[in-house]
């Protein structure tokens, strides 16, 4: 069943407090930054004006609830914030970069040598003053193709700060580059963005922390640009734990150069409503991208999920495997789209989604495809939706195991495919804890 928003709303519900005066503002808070960042900032501006709010007749947007999507009630930088440093996830690092609404709270230095090898671990107000050229080329560089153009460019003109990560050619990170991005305060919107360059046979794993300070409503419009070179291996982990009262949008964006590697999993335990939209484009051969994603769907909460894997040279692979667990009323959405170019052939692509049905209310929605312009590729798409299996569940009753830690269990079983498949443990296993957490909050 397709949930639409309403015909017409007040103009206050669609820029909320994102105006021209509001913005104003925020340019000349950051009147200091170079020129061409403050010039980027006012065209996102003016394409956030121009673009319309998505409506029913949006395919992107199908299915989609869009009356939860309007942007009254929320503020950039609401008075009497919190600036305290939220918790980082429980995993050995290399260096930390910690961000409340979108301004710099804490941090830890990567080691010397790593530093002395080039390894750069900062923010982007940094990277403007040090590594303009890296930045210009590398941020946001990817048009959004999923719907969310609009959202994209109110981020792009709103971002305060976020982190820069920079391994240069040659250069392996052993342990994770952790980054927490933290919201505080009722109405607060924040704008995080990671900004990940491995340049060529390098080697990095990052993992972005989304977290809010209590369970205030607020409002989360996020991005990442990850780059790998020739030759290079990045393994991402994002953990989506902002509050239940949360409007969550974000952006992922992924360029995947000639025998490269992409490893991305996505968390989503938070928000209200939360949309992630994950771009993966394989530009040379040799290119290979593995997006992975788990989702606890609970309460009336609804995640929507669009993805786009473009295959644009010969000999690159692709693998997207995305599972969900839905309770209570939730709703999940997945539109996935596998793309081959015409000269991208012996592409290996393959797409699946799954969702586990643990309530009878529960809905799933699952919209695959495939547009192949070669004629010598394997691409296969699936899409599944079922309840467990009445053996395990009879079986978890007759032991007296009570309903939620059945399905606690039942869930870990689930998830288990796609968490085997990070080679850290350490990961794999501060995941785990951080999923449990969420389980049983």
């Amino acid at each position: 069943m397709a949930s639409s928003g309403p015909v017409s709303a007040p103009v206050a519900d669609l820029v909320g407090a994102f105006t021209p005066a509001v913005f104003a503002r925020h340019i000349n808070a950051n009147s200091t930054a170079h020129a061409w960042w403050l010039e980027r900032k006012r065209a996102a501006y003016a394409r956030f004006e121009s673009l319309p709010m998505p409506s029913r007749t949006d395919e992107a947007w199908r299915f989609s609830t869009l009356a939860g999507v309007a942007l009254g009630g929320y503020a950039p930088s609401p008075e009497g914030a919190a600036a305290a440093t939220p918790p980082a996830l429980a995993v050995e690092s290399a260096a930390t970069l910690s961000f409340v609404n979108g301004r710099l709270s804490g941090s830890s230095p990567v080691s010397a040598d790593l530093a002395k090898r080039g390894v750069v671990v900062s923010t982007l107000s940094d990277a403007l003053a040090r590594h303009p050229g890296l930045l210009r080329e590398h941020f946001m560089a990817q048009p959004q193709k999923l719907g969310s153009a609009k959202f994209a460019a109110l981020h792009e003109a709103f971002i305060q700060d976020g982190a820069f990560i920079h391994v240069p050619r040659g250069v392996e990170v052993d342990k994770p580059i952790v980054v927490v991005h933290g919201a505080s305060g009722a109405g607060a919107a924040v704008f995080p963005h990671t900004l990940v360059i491995a340049e060529d046979n390098s080697r990095v794993t990052v993992v972005d922390h989304f977290v809010s300070e209590g369970e205030s409503r607020q409002f989360a419009c996020g991005a990442n640009d990850l780059y790998a070179g020739h030759g290079a291996r990045i393994t991402y982990a994002a953990a989506q734990c902002w509050s239940f009262e949360t409007l969550s949008l974000q952006f992922n964006s992924t360029v995947v150069r000639r025998d490269a590697r992409v490893q991305s999993l996505n968390l989503h335990l938070g928000g209200r409503q939360a949309r992630h939209e994950s771009l993966s484009q394989l530009q040379a051969p040799g290119g290979f991208s593995e997006m992975l994603a788990l989702t606890i769907a609970a309460g009336s909460r609804e995640y929507d999920q669009r993805t786009l894997q473009i295959h644009q040279a010969p000999n690159t692979k692709s693998d997207l495997l995305y599972k969900n667990a839905l309770l209570d009323k939730s709703r999940t959405i997945f539109s996935g789209l596998i793309v081959v170019d015409p000269d991208a052939q012996k592409t290996d692509a393959y797409q699946s989604n799954r969702n586990l049905m643990l309530s009878d209310d529960a809905e799933s929605n699952s919209l695959p495809g495939l547009e192949i312009q070669a004629n010598d590729v394997r691409c296969t798409h699936g899409a599944t939706s079922s309840r467990i299996d009445p053996e395990q569940e009879f079986y978890l009753k007759s032991r007296g195991i009570p309903p939620k830690a059945a399905d606690e269990l039942l869930i870990f079983g689930f998830f288990e495919e796609v968490l085997s498949r990070l080679e850290s443990e350490a990961l794999h296993d501060a995941l785990r804890t951080l999923i449990r957490t969420r389980i049983q909050s």
